[in-house]
Order: C-alpha cells, then sequence, then structure tokens
C-alpha cells in the first residue's frame, strides 16, 4: 500500500513512473493491433498513451501551483477530442462497403483516457482499464467473430460473370430456401473484366455457418470471387 500510495503522489519521481507505465500500458494495447496486422501500432498507441499521461500530470501540477487558478477539466477534455481526430483517420470505407478501422479507433481513444487516469495518479482505474482494453480486443472480438459468423444474415461480395451471372446466383440462392435482401452493383474493379462486382444480403432461415456458405458460393461456375463484407 506504501508503494502504491507513492506512485499515487504527485513528486516527480512518482510522477515519471507513472509516466513509464502509461507508455508500457499502451505499446501493450498496441502490441495487439500490431499482431492482427492493423494500422496503428505498437508506437502509435505508446505515444498517445504516454501524452495524455503527460497532459493530465501537467493539468494536476498546473491545479496546485498556488495563486494559480487553473481550471482541472480543460486539457483532459482537449485529449479526449483530439484523440478523437486521430482516431477519425484509422477508419476506411472500402469500395466494397467494408468498414475498417473502428476498434483501433476506438482502442486510441480508450487508452488515451487511460493514459489520463495514470498520468493523473488514479493508478488503480489505469491499470484495470488497461485489463479490461486487453479484455475487450483479445476475448470479446473472438466471441463476436463466432456469433458474427453463425448469424442469419450475411453480407457478401461477389464476382460473377457478366453474361447473367447475377440472375443465375439470385435463382440459386432462391432454391437453397434463402432470401436475397438486396443486391447492388459495386464499383470495384473485378480480377476478370469478364466479371461484375456484387454486393449481395442474404437473409437465412436460420443460424448457420458463413464460412460453409461461402464455400458454396465460390464452387459456383459462373463466380470467380466471394467474401463476406
Amino acid at each position: 500500500m506504501e508503494i502504491l500510495e507513492f506512485l499515487e503522489g504527485t513528486s516527480d519521481v512518482a510522477v515519471a513512473i507513472r509516466l513509464a507505465i502509461a507508455m508500457l500500458f499502451g505499446s501493450l494495447v498496441g502490441w495487439e493491433r500490431v499482431v492482427k496486422r492493423h494500422s496503428a501500432g505498437i508506437k502509435t498507441f505508446a505515444l498517445v498513451s504516454l501524452g495524455s499521461a503527460v497532459a493530465t500530470a501537467l493539468n494536476v501540477y498546473l491545479a496546485m501551483l498556488p495563486g494559480l487558478s487553473a481550471d482541472v477539466s480543460r486539457i483532459p477534455a482537449g485529449v479526449v477530442s483530439g484523440i478523437g481526430f486521430l482516431g477519425a483517420g484509422t477508419i476506411l470505407v472500402t469500395g466494397r462497403q467494408q468498414i475498417k478501422g473502428l476498434t483501433t479507433a476506438a482502442s486510441l481513444w480508450v487508452t488515451s483516457c487511460m493514459g489520463m487516469a495514470i498520468g493523473g495518479g488514479y493508478l488503480i482505474v489505469g491499470i484495470a482499464c488497461f485489463v479490461l482494453i486487453m479484455l475487450a480486443n483479445v476475448v470479446l472480438i473472438n466471441l463476436s467473430k463466432v456469433v458474427e459468423e453463425n448469424s442469419k444474415y450475411i453480407s457478401v461480395y461477389v464476382e460473377v460473370n457478366k453474361n447473367g451471372g447475377a440472375k443465375k446466383i439470385s435463382k440459386w440462392i432462391a432454391e437453397q430456401g434463402y432470401t436475397v435482401s438486396s443486391m447492388t452493383k459495386s464499383k470495384e474493379k473485378t480480377l476478370q473484366s469478364s466479371d461484375a462486382a456484387l454486393i449481395i444480403d442474404i437473409d437465412f432461415d436460420k443460424n448457420r455457418s458463413h464460412k460453409e456458405m461461402l464455400d458454396m458460393i465460390s464452387e459456383l461456375e459462373y463466380v470467380s470471387y466471394v467474401e463476406e463484407i
């Protein structure tokens, strides 16, 4: 408890150790993102966490100066909104209507909050936040994939032969007992010039494996490429 009280204190050594902890935790969150080949990596997350911790520690320091009436909420508020802009830069919408980078953006934002908690001396909350971030990014994401890959609905990007491929795949889906919720032509450049790109939303009769469905579609002779989006 004495060590914890020291680390939560306002001495220069305690603040320096907290900054190191914030940077370490941020780099670990970034490491998880790198392993999964996402845009923002170890350095980005480490710097976001460190910067947030420094800004908060500075805010606390200014608030403690005698004769200086500092707004203790101003700098943290600026950090939160600023990280929002940084996170927005990691979000991409592809030509296949896929939204990528949301988890990375959210991770950046919550990592900055973790850094602020650690930098402000709220060490227990900062550590708890780190554990929960890793839990969400490692455990909950895998759980989410299991649920999504066995749901009643699937959206697929498929490249079919221009000569009747769209009608054929619509007919095939209906023959399987499924419903086409929507079918739109994509502007995405196809692998073969003789193909057309389609985005199809399919409604199954019950929960089923999306992988099995993709395998069945890929085996159709008029389909050149298919992936879930």
